[in-house]
């Protein structure tokens, strides 16, 4: 019988885990040959996710959960959740319900029976959203596969369900920096996408303001593009062309004209300009060197404080 895991990362979702719980038993009970566990993975909550998800543990033993020491960020939850998986498939979903459960079988049996090692899901529209940030989420994806030889795909969402072995393919990837989206493209193997309209939360509110989703897009720009790099250095080179020529206009001007001080206006907003450049392509590259030194530190990704397993043993 194959075994599907099911890893939940929450933060502050205590009113979304029991509703999340009814429909994703719903979905295990129609798949009756197929056997299943929960992992939710509770991120330095401040509510009562940890209470919660031991509630649903002592009810269900299929349910298991792991506790972090504080908020490490949904990707470190997302890779708990990987290397504590024991199924031979593995999925990740949202506790909200915007990942639709009944999907679920679909997905397993499109793994059975067709040759895919991996089904995923993307929005096709972004009802409800703000229009301000769906437009940037549109400008992002056409940035990203431009600039970026790994390809992630416009609206595409967390929720897939993979092969163990696409799974262990992801556990080798040990980067501290993480980007799932983009290390499950980088990995390869055959995905299937599956389309669907986005779905309003169930419970609860977003975690995700506009401004961290700013900050991991910088992070999956960081992570799978050097091109940013690559303008600096072109902007370096252009800035030394146009200073070599400024140079060659103001001595002939000098010799012909007799007045080198004329315009001194103009140079002062050059020189601002010139340094607002210098400055941010020195940002540009200390954002990789911060990265860099990140991943030298080769602290852990995450520290768990409690799992079922460890307070059975208390």
């Amino acid at each position: 019988m194959d075994k599907i895991s099911i890893i939940v990362p929450c933060y502050n979702e205590e009113e979304a885990m029991p509703i999340f719980y009814q429909e994703i038993i719903k979905v295990a009970n129609e798949m009756k040959k197929v056997e299943f566990e929960f992992i939710f993975i509770n991120d330095g909550s401040k509510d009562n996710t940890l209470q919660v998800a031991r509630e649903l543990h002592e009810y269900d033993k299929r349910v298991r959960y792991i506790s972090m020491s504080r908020n490490f960020g949904k990707e470190a939850g997302m890779l708990a959740g990987l290397e504590a998986a024991r199924g031979d498939y593995i999925a990740i979903m949202d506790v909200d319900l915007q990942d639709p459960p009944y999907l679920i079988k679909e997905m397993y049996d499109t793994l059975k029976n067709e040759d895919y090692d991996c089904v995923a899901t993307r929005r096709v529209s972004r009802e409800g959203e703000p229009p301000i940030r769906s437009f940037f989420a549109r400008c992002y994806y056409k940035l990203i596969n431009k600039i970026s030889n790994t390809e992630i795909v416009d609206g595409a969402r967390d929720f897939r369900l993979m092969s163990r072995q696409m799974v262990d393919s992801i556990l080798e990837v040990k980067e501290y920096n993480r980007f799932s989206k983009g290390i499950f493209s980088w990995v390869g193997y055959n995905t299937k996408w599956l389309e669907y309209k986005n779905v309003e939360r169930v419970a609860g509110t977003t975690k995700w303001s506009f401004w961290k989703l700013f900050l991991y897009s910088l992070e999956s720009i960081i992570a799978f593009s050097t091109v940013p790099l690559s303008i600096a250095a072109i902007l370096g080179i252009l800035f030394c062309l146009v200073a070599f020529i400024m140079i060659v206009v103001i001595i002939t001007k000098t010799l012909t004209v007799g007045d080198p001080v004329a315009g001194w206006p103009s140079l002062v907003c050059i020189i601002f300009f010139v340094s607002g450049v210098q400055l941010f392509c020195l940002g540009v590259m200390g954002q990789y060197l911060a990265k860099t030194y990140l991943e030298v530190k080769n602290r852990p990704i995450y520290i768990v404080k409690e799992t079922e397993e460890s307070k059975c043993k208390r």
